[in-house]
């Protein structure tokens, strides 16, 4: 099987080890062992518990306490809704693999995780990409979409919120986007890693798990969790779906690790702890983020609704690649280029590592773009 680069995941790999302060990060306040522990009833039991753990093969499909506590984040899952695997990519990666063959048509809107094209390329799908556009407000183009979807479309790939713009696609775009692609009987994968991580009003939105009968959802413990370290996510998905899924799961994942499972469910019986911490740290940097950039004359971009990330334009004659390798040659930081998710003149940031930090490498990027290009 051939299979493009994954531009952004050999950007971060060619470049993490040199940086000073990084950029490309996508995580809040990732938590440690003890912090977690802190946040359940009994922190000494839960010690207790992991070094106890016999690390043999956990169970397959995950323990129930741990379906369970993931099918607690939407309103109609059930626990044989849920496929446990390894991260959010591995759960986008077996779904696909899963459901499409060759010659199959999808349908994918961009900017997105670079999986969502290139995989179902590699299987022999035949992939319809469409473009998001700022002048839209990132929004779906709906007339595009009917334009371009027919009998064939098999699937179609959104991210929400999305990454890298940080636009989030409200229950009234997903359920029009549904209705479209019921017309079809087309599948809706939805990447949802961010989910929870809302910046205005109630944190979590409605997954498309709840609003269309063959809608997918993916997640993970890295993103609004903090940990992801652990390695795990989750399908959820109608029953007849999960069951095709997990005969490639058999395949790909056999079981995830029995530490990872624990706490994973330590941590999902403790959200709303985490989800409020997580909240408050993204609202409060994107706001620090939002009063730098107002007085940058080259930079804009549309204040995000939701995530980790920004999508920064810029009007400088440069290419992202060589705008981001000398900006980092030159101050030791790290950000992503817009053209490794297909779109020149942007520049992706994630914002949300510590405040105290943040600032100073903001400070520092200002000093340097007056330098080179103002």
């Amino acid at each position: 099987m051939k299979i493009e680069e994954f531009k952004v995941e050999t950007w971060i790999n060619k470049y993490e080890n040199s940086c000073t302060f990084d950029f490309t990060n996508t995580c809040v306040g990732v938590l440690s062992v003890a912090e977690l522990a802190k946040l359940s009833e009994n922190p000494g039991k839960v010690v207790e518990d992991i070094l106890d753990l016999k690390l043999g093969y956990g169970r397959v499909p995950g323990t129930e306490r741990l379906r369970r506590n993931i099918a607690g984040l939407y309103n109609n899952a059930m626990d044989f809704n849920i496929v446990v695997t390894h991260g959010a990519i591995g759960a986008n990666s077996l779904a696909m693999i899963s459901l499409l063959e060759k010659d199959d048509e999808v349908i994918t809107f961009l900017p997105i995780y670079q999986q969502h094209y290139s995989i179902p390329e590699s299987v022999g799908a035949k992939v319809k990409k469409i473009y998001l556009r700022e002048e839209n407000n990132w929004q779906i183009d709906f007339d595009e979409l009917k334009s371009v979807i027919s009998n064939k479309t098999k699937m179609i790939f959104l991210n929400n919120p999305n990454n890298p713009t940080g636009k989030l696609f409200d229950e009234k775009t997903l359920e029009a986007l549904s209705q479209i692609a019921r017309k079809y009987g087309t599948y809706i994968l939805c990447d949802e890693v961010y989910r929870g991580l809302n910046h205005i009003g109630k944190p979590f939105t409605k997954s498309i798990f709840d609003i269309y009968e063959r809608g997918i959802s993916t997640g993970s413990m890295s993103k609004t969790f903090s940990l992801p370290g652990l390695r795990l996510g989750w399908i959820v998905a109608p029953a007849d779906i999960v069951e095709k899924i997990n005969i490639q799961r058999n395949y790909h994942v056999i079981c995830i690790g029995r530490i990872n499972d624990y706490l994973a469910s330590i941590a999902l019986e403790n959200k709303d702890k985490i989800v409020s911490r997580n909240n408050r740290i993204c609202r409060e940097n994107i706001e620090m983020f939002d009063s730098w950039l107002s007085a940058e004359p080259h930079l804009s971009y549309i204040k995000p609704h939701a995530g980790t990330t920004v999508f920064v334009k810029y009007d400088m004659k440069i290419p992202s690649e060589i705008l981001c390798q000398k900006l980092q040659q030159d101050t030791g930081i790290m950000i992503l280029p817009g053209s490794t998710m297909e779109y020149e003149n942007f520049l992706r940031i994630g914002y949300t590592n510590e405040k105290e930090s943040v600032k100073p490498a903001l400070t520092e990027f200002s000093q340097w773009l007056s330098t080179n290009f103002y």
